[in-house]
């Protein structure tokens, strides 16, 4: 029997960080949950104990279940008739084994049937998801859905939903439509209030929805007459068996194909109001869509792990030459980088889900009583540090894992572009993850701020005042050297018409990243010496990659942005 959670020694790593006791001591309110419920933990030791034995039956499952079935899931998918859809057996099968085993609810309080775990063991549950099975990810992500309930919904919409997404309920956030993708101020889906029955009716119709088909919805709909921007939306929450929702049909994909992703129509589909009317965009969905980026994250750095799991086990077996492949540098070389990336978007995924579980935590504690001064400040300052690193993961895992599918099949060579290896399936999967809950390009508008406000040079300069070991003194070093590189492109870029700005920003951001990655990569090393190797390549590389971006922004001069200009005139006629 396999386990992919006690086979990868990195997520114990993680899960040992030194923030973990504050973040278990906020998350269970100095453990009051004790003696009223049985699995309540009392320490933090036993805490941690708990999240590592759930994170073994995860590991078990994902090894041994919904891994052996990715394959056959990828070839049959599910299936639509009547308006509605039906999961390929593989993924009922998955969807069984993790409700009999309590693997939902993991993040929500125990009073609704939750684990109450912290954000970080259930963003590991996500990668080890994604490892297995990366279509399946998103059936078992969209859990999701709950925390926005238990966030912002009344008490009665808590206690409606949330036991039943904690026993399995499938769910969906339906925000797309066909002429309302990334800009959702167009979501015109229309919402009107029936009196005599106290309820929403919706119509309209819905597009590109992962899971559409699921027991439980959340959608993003306008509730406000006259109105054709953002304020005029508001967001609800939808049970399947209320009727008035039918699948119109299931998209066919590159990849993820176990998801179903429908086009849904809506027509007089009862609904309830989640939270307060306008409030729908500005505030619900881009609190989920932050959990979702950070899912997506996660989702990225399973697929990372299982492709280069796969290209690692290819080169050791393929012999050319008379010896393994592996023993050639053009191979070892491309594994040794795709290790470092993996390790990378990997340490700044859990940079990020920590800074969430402290802010998040004192936000619910902010509900019951007044924050000490103390208290405030610490909480505002990591709410902004998770602002700040969720854009920049989801870009950067996203395109990692893009990076590392593609060099773990070149591995493989011509075998890898066939049906008989996984690496076939997990390069097609990887693809999804830099365009859905917002593209690449769109978390540079997100992070882009925080370039021109000074948060990310101001994050690196204090990575930069910690104490390291003898052994990275040159690393840090080149870093140092690294950081007073990317203050200059951003004053060089900073001050220009905004059009300038915008057009260098990925730039910049990707600057910062490569900066950030490469010291939590030298603390994780001084944490643990296996991660060494991995430090020593991404900073050399990220060195190599910040040389280029800011040779790019150095030498461009105002006028040189003409030439791209003159595409936004061109049409191709048919």
């Amino acid at each position: 029997m396999g386990n992919y959670y006690k086979d990868n020694k990195d997520l114990k790593f993680h899960l040992s960080h030194p923030l973990m006791d504050k973040i278990v001591k906020l998350k269970e309110h100095d453990f009051r949950d004790s003696g009223k419920f049985d699995y309540a933990t009392c320490t933090s030791e036993d805490t941690i104990d708990s999240y590592d034995k759930v994170l073994e039956i995860m590991g078990e499952i994902c090894a041994d279940v919904i891994a052996p079935n990715a394959e056959e899931v990828d070839k049959t998918g599910p299936h639509h008739e009547d308006g509605r859809v039906t999961y390929a057996p593989g993924t009922q099968i998955n969807q069984d084994v993790l409700i009999q085993s309590g693997l939902y609810g993991m993040y929500l309080p125990r009073e609704y049937g939750g684990l109450n775990f912290s954000m970080v063991p259930y963003v590991m549950s996500a990668e080890l998801v994604a490892r297995a099975d990366a279509g399946f990810a998103n059936i078992w992500g969209l859990q999701d859905c709950a925390e926005t309930i238990y966030e912002f919904g009344s008490e009665e919409l808590k206690s409606e939903f949330l036991p039943r997404i904690n026993c399995g309920e499938t769910c969906s956030m339906d925000l797309t439509e066909p002429d309302a993708g990334s800009d959702l101020q167009a979501v015109m889906l229309r919402a009107t209030y029936d009196p005599k029955k106290d309820l929403w009716l919706l119509n309209g119709v819905k597009r590109f929805i992962t899971n559409g088909d699921a027991q439980i919805k959340l959608v993003l709909a306008r509730s406000e007459e006259n109105t054709s921007d953002g304020r005029g939306l508001s967001y609800f929450v939808y049970d399947k068996e209320w009727g008035g929702v039918t699948v119109r049909r299931i998209e066919n994909k590159l990849g993820i194909k176990g998801s179903p992703t429908c086009e849904l129509v809506f027509k007089n589909a009862p609904a309830k109001l989640v939270g307060e009317r306008r409030m729908g965009l500005v505030k619900y969905v881009m609190s989920l869509m932050n959990g979702a980026r950070l899912g997506v994250a996660a989702q990225s750095v399973g697929i990372s792990e299982a492709a280069y799991r796969e290209a690692l086990k290819y080169a050791h077996e393929r012999e050319q030459f008379g010896k393994p492949i592996i023993q050639f540098p053009a191979v070892y070389e491309m594994l040794a980088i795709i290790k470092a990336k993996l390790h990378a978007s990997r340490s700044l995924l859990y940079e990020t889900a920590r800074f969430v579980d402290i802010y998040k935590a004192y936000n619910f504690i902010s509900q019951e009583r007044k924050l000490t001064p103390e208290e405030r400040t610490e909480s505002k300052n990591y709410q902004k540090f998770a602002d700040m690193l969720t854009p920049m993961v989801k870009m950067m895992a996203s395109e990692y894992c893009n990076e590392n599918a593609y060099d773990s099949l070149q591995i493989h060579g011509g075998s890898g572009f066939m049906k008989d290896y996984p690496i076939e399936r997990i390069y097609r999967d990887a693809r999804i993850t830099t365009i859905y809950e917002g593209t690449s390009q769109l978390q540079v508008v997100a992070a882009q701020r925080y370039v021109t406000n000074g948060s990310y040079l101001a994050m690196i300069r204090d990575y930069e005042k910690s104490e390291v070991k003898l052994d990275y003194l040159q690393l840090k070093k080149k870093l140092i050297k690294m950081t007073d590189q990317y203050q200059t492109a951003v004053e060089t870029v900073s001050g220009q018409d905004p059009e300038i700005i915008d057009f260098q920003a990925r730039r910049l951001v990707e600057m910062a990243a490569n900066i950030i990655m490469s010291y939590l990569l030298i603390f994780d090393a001084q944490r643990d010496c296996s991660f060494s190797d991995s430090a020593c390549i991404f900073t050399n590389k990220a060195k190599a990659w910040n040389d280029e971006r800011f040779s790019y922004i150095s030498a461009f001069a105002h006028n040189d942005i003409t030439p791209f200009l003159s595409i936004k005139e061109e049409n191709i006629s048919e």
